[in-house]
């Protein structure tokens, strides 16, 4: 949360500059220094991480309340579809079999009938009698069948006397009459068969029914017939349930998510107006609130939602208030000490001149003195520093710069601090001559806290500089081969007063503020920091820079991480000796890497 973030930065930074510059003790004297600690420090995690919460609470029931609208609609859609679909197959199932029961009925009564006449009848062999009680037959068949459709065939050899075939209705189209029910109605004359068929119809071709059953002539043998039975009024009746059956599905369907948007919105909308409200509130508008109407449970947790709000603005507020009086204090703080300081300062620098003359104890005491008064000068100038940061007072005096010759001129202004460690400072510049236009008092000073932090860590190994540009930014790398930090430790490495071994002994004399201080400047330029390092292989500063104000950098000519180097030798790198750059001429310029 960026107002956590801002308050807790701002807290830490204030109270421990004061406490590292003045002391506690002098700080238990100063009026309501107390009670200003003591307010602080509740609000900047406990309300902060309660509004975090209230903030994802609200976004994750309103997710789980759509989720279960969703699986509500989803399920009901498919208990709607699988009960639609079960009773459509059900009712085609009956439907079809009562219709099939029916005609096989049909088909046996008139058979039956048929047979009975055939069984009284005596034609005594006579072709005519035949014949005429062939006639008979059809005559019985259309009065005893609701079908139309007939075919009889004789069964067995040819014989003169044995009455001719007949069909008639959709049958006289034989092929109707499938080979394979054919062979089985011939196979036994007591068996009723059947099988569905397409019959031709008026409008194409219909869905039908063929039954088959043999009877007995006098004196001739036996004859298959055959019924066709039309099913087109029965489809007709199946399509209209089944239509009839979606018809109400789809109603349901809809009824049951009408219901469902319904009942789920009226949770949904005032947990979703939560959880937009708790999200601004988030963002630093503290004055939104939730509307509030009626009594029940939802009303109630809005109202609890304002009332919590309002207590949250009331002391964001208190803590910004807290914030302005730190930042005050410590600018106060610090001009009030520049004077005195100054005055230290000129005693410190005449006892110190002059500390041959005493004796050696206090030789050693005027020397410490003197080291301490200028950490304390510096730390002073750094919380001054911080403090134009916090209150966003900082301008830029924009000049253009050769970022290259810029380094030349640190790396030689720390030659004998590289030397009294061991350290060989090489410049490699393949670009970053052209003049940028960039403060040079604040790149110098994070160049030279690179450097600095370089040669302090740098265990007296080799210290690769590097410049270079390309169309869009310049960059400065600082490159060293000595102990390295953990994953852990480069994450903080920007924060104020961390320091990754506190109990190693320093030679500069840092404040732990340098790193901020620089990725402050380098924020103001429009430009980013990038730092690499691992434990035994050193670590890589690299400060990039837009070439033009305003620009944001999205990429950097130098490359972050470090490759596959095993703390070679100077030598071995194929690096030049710090060299002269001459000024940039146009030529020159023109010529530069980019």
């Amino acid at each position: 949360m960026v107002l956590q973030q801002r308050f807790d930065r701002v807290a830490q930074a204030l109270l421990t500059a004061v406490l590292t510059a003045v002391g506690p003790d002098t700080l238990r004297q100063v009026d309501g220094i107390k009670h200003l600690v003591e307010s602080i420090l509740p609000y900047s995690e406990r309300h902060f991480a309660r509004l975090d919460r209230l903030h994802r609470a609200s976004y994750l029931l309103d997710y789980t309340l759509h989720a279960m609208k969703t699986a509500v609609f989803a399920l009901s859609a498919l208990a709607i579809v699988i009960a639609c679909v079960w009773m459509a197959l059900a009712i085609q199932s009956d439907l079809l079999e009562s219709r099939q029961q029916q005609v096989l009925e049909d088909a046996r009564r008139a058979t039956s009938e048929v047979q009975r006449t055939l069984d009284s009848a005596e034609p005594q062999g006579s072709p005519a009698q035949l014949s005429t009680l062939m006639g008979s037959v059809q005559s019985d068949l259309t009065q005893q069948s609701e079908s139309d459709s007939f075919a009889v065939f004789r069964v067995g050899p040819p014989s003169s006397i044995a009455p001719q075939d007949f069909t008639s209705g959709v049958l006289v189209d034989e092929d109707i009459i499938s080979t394979a029910l054919r062979d089985r109605v011939q196979s036994d004359p007591d068996l009723q068969w059947w099988q569905y068929a397409g019959l031709p119809g008026a409008e194409g071709e219909v869905p039908g029914i063929i039954v088959g059953q043999q009877f007995e002539m006098p004196d001739v043998g036996y004859y298959e017939l055959y019924f066709a039975y039309d099913l087109a009024a029965a489809s007709e009746t199946l399509l209209f349930v089944q239509a009839t059956l979606w018809i109400v599905g789809v109603f349901l369907l809809v009824m049951i998510g009408g219901i469902a948007w319904f009942v789920l919105r009226s949770v949904t909308t005032p947990i979703a107006e939560a959880a937009d409200t708790s999200a601004k509130l988030a963002a630093g508008e503290l004055n939104v609130r939730l509307d509030v109407h009626g009594e029940d449970e939802l009303a109630t947790l809005g109202r609890s939602f304002n009332a919590m709000a309002d207590s949250i603005e009331s002391q964001i507020k208190e803590l910004a208030d807290l914030s302005l009086v730190q930042q005050r204090f410590v600018s106060d703080v610090s001009h009030e000490l520049r004077t005195p300081l100054t005055t230290i300062r000129l005693a410190a620098d005449m006892i110190n001149d002059q500390r041959d003359e005493f004796d050696p104890v206090t030789a050693r005491a005027a020397e410490l003195l003197n080291a301490q008064v200028q950490r304390f000068e510096t730390l002073l100038t750094d919380l001054l520093e911080i403090s134009r940061y916090d209150a966003g007072s900082v301008q830029l005096e924009l000049e253009p710069t050769s970022l290259a010759h810029l380094a030349e001129d640190v790396i030689a202004s720390m030659q004998q601090l590289a030397d009294q460690h061991g350290s060989d400072v090489r410049l490699v510049a393949p670009g970053g001559y052209s003049p940028v236009d960039m403060d040079p008092r604040r790149v110098r000073r994070i160049v030279r806290n690179f450097l600095g932090n370089a040669i302090e860590h740098g265990e007296g190994r080799p210290i690769v500089v590097t410049v270079d540009s390309d169309q869009h930014a310049v960059a400065l790398g600082v490159r060293d081969f000595g102990l390295g930090m953990r994953a852990e430790d480069v994450d903080r490495v920007f924060d104020r007063f961390w320091r990754a071994d506190p109990s190693r002994t320093r030679t500069i004399g840092g404040t732990g503020l340098g790193l901020s201080i620089a990725l402050g400047d380098a924020r103001l330029h429009g430009g980013e920091l990038a730092v690499w390092s691992e434990p035994g292989r050193g670590s890589h500063f690299v400060l990039t820079l837009p070439r033009l104000p305003g620009e944001t950098v999205t990429s950097s000519p130098i490359p972050v991480e470090a490759g596959e180097d095993q703390s070679p030798a100077m030598d071995a790198l194929g690096l030049t000796q710090p060299i002269d750059l001459p000024i940039a001429s146009g030529a020159d310029a023109m010529g530069e890497r980019s």
